[in-house]
């Protein structure tokens, strides 16, 4: 990385705040100036990022203090901010808000590890002086992490704007380098899992075009530039060793239903030899063709359910190549698409693929949520027995009554301590409600490579 490189986080006080926003149109606003922005996700949401990656046109990395160490977060920044002009890192909850009251896993923690300075978004709606209050609390509370400058949101007037700006100056606090007038067009809509997400074009091209342009108009973007330095350089990352034995193709389901995905698990699978080719349950008929295993991620097949069902090839399709013996990996959504049917919260039942000997039902509230710690308690798919990893769990869905399967899991929740059994195994099929993130124990690659390369001998030799 360059001293010209510059990087910078973007944090608030609590969710809610308009970090996403903020930085969404900050990421906009440089690229109509011809800079190349590197997209960062503090902690593990999917749909933060992918918002971040339909903008900058460069997918969005999710750096984790809690699943990751403290050296694969800093070789995962170091790697793919030196190809940009800027690193902007949107951050998680509020700035101190972590998986535990030490703050592990905070946005604070994160910034601390690489160094960068903090562009502190505050919610200014209902305050005026207090905003300095608020922004001075939180320089005090941890005086190692640099808040460099400060952007207020929903805020009402330019009038407005010049009393928050003043009562920062008079306090010694980080500066104003701008805002974003109160404009309901500005709201990305949400539902029982977050935000829309980027496959559903809730950001369309006039939406952004107009976002950018009171980015360009209300905050100082050479101030923003100004502050966004590092304190030093960090170290080159080191280069990745090429993958050794034959390449495998693994289907990756990418649609509007099945889209949440950490960027690095796919980029550590090709790391290892894999040809990632996606496909959509939604619209296709039919299995790339060669394909030797399947990774059926998270994402919202509840909304689709009825054109999933519909698509019966494509059922078909699944469930042969999975009765076949094929190496088959499926989270949360994936779970939900494999099992026996889906049934909605108002009653309707649809048939999914039919492998797994249960089905899935809506919930009206959040099952599970949080950080979890996996313990692998028998063989499967991703390793052995006595392996661990780390993931996270959120949705509003169960197994619908009491799965009568063998587990390869003890998972534990950080949140509510709570143990048991999961990771639910059908032959060569290994399926979660945990997004596990692969870089917390590279064997978990490695496994699913050798299940594929496995799969592609027994088809070439049969």
């Amino acid at each position: 990385m360059t001293p010209r490189r510059r990087a910078i986080v973007i944090a608030g006080p609590a969710s809610g705040v308009g970090k996403t926003t903020i930085a969404l149109g900050l990421m906009a606003a440089f690229r109509r100036r011809g800079l190349a922005v590197q997209p960062f996700k503090c902690g593990p949401d999917f749909i933060d990022a992918g918002h971040h990656t339909r903008v900058c046109e460069r997918p969005s990395r999710n750096l984790d203090g809690w699943m990751l160490s403290s050296e694969t977060n800093r070789t995962l920044f170091v790697e793919h901010a030196a190809t940009a002009d800027i690193a902007i890192v949107e951050g998680v909850m509020g700035l101190f808000d972590g998986a535990r009251n030490s703050g592990e896993g905070s946005t604070a923690a994160m910034a601390k590890h690489l160094r960068l300075p903090v562009l502190f978004v505050v919610d200014a709606s209902h305050m005026a002086a207090s905003a300095a209050a608020l922004v001075c609390g939180f320089e005090t509370f941890d005086p190692s992490i640099r808040i460099a400058g400060v952007v207020f949101n929903q805020v009402g007037s330019a009038g407005h704007y010049s009393l928050l700006r003043d009562a920062l100056e008079q306090a010694g606090c980080a500066p104003a380098v701008g805002y974003l007038p109160r404009d309901a067009s500005l709201v990305i809509p949400e539902r029982h899992l977050g935000l829309y997400t980027a496959h559903e074009d809730v950001l369309s091209t006039a939406a952004l075009d107009h976002l950018s342009s009171l980015i360009e108009q209300h905050v100082d973007l050479d101030g923003v530039l100004e502050i966004a330095t590092l304190e030093e350089a960090p170290h080159t990352a080191p280069a990745s060793s090429p993958a050794v034995g034959e390449t495998v193709r693994i289907a990756v389901a990418r649609d509007r239903a099945f889209c949440f995905y950490y960027e690095d698990n796919l980029d550590a699978l090709r790391g290892g030899g894999a040809e990632i080719v996606e496909f959509s349950p939604l619209t296709d008929h039919s299995l790339p063709e060669e394909t030797n295993a399947l990774y059926i991620g998270g994402g919202y097949p509840e909304l689709y359910a009825a054109q999933l069902s519909a698509n019966e090839s494509m059922r078909t399709a699944v469930a042969q190549f999975v009765g076949s013996g094929g190496p088959t990996y499926a989270e949360c959504g994936g779970l939900m698409y494999l099992g026996r049917h889906l049934r909605l919260q108002n009653g309707d039942d649809f048939a999914m693929v039919g492998i797994l000997p249960f089905g899935t039902r809506v919930t009206e509230r959040l099952v599970r949520f949080g950080y979890t710690e996996v313990a692998f308690t028998a063989d499967c798919l991703l390793g052995r027995a006595g392996a661990t990893a780390r993931g996270h769990s959120f949705h509003y869905s169960t197994i619908d009554g009491v799965p009568d399967v063998p587990c390869a899991y003890r998972v534990r929740s950080t949140l509510s301590g709570i143990e048991g059994p999961e990771g639910y195994v059908v032959g060569n099929v290994l399926a979660s409600y945990i997004h596990l993130h692969f870089l917390s124990n590279p064997d978990l690659t490695a496994s699913f490579i050798r299940s594929a390369r496995l799969s592609r001998l027994r088809a070439h030799t049969s």
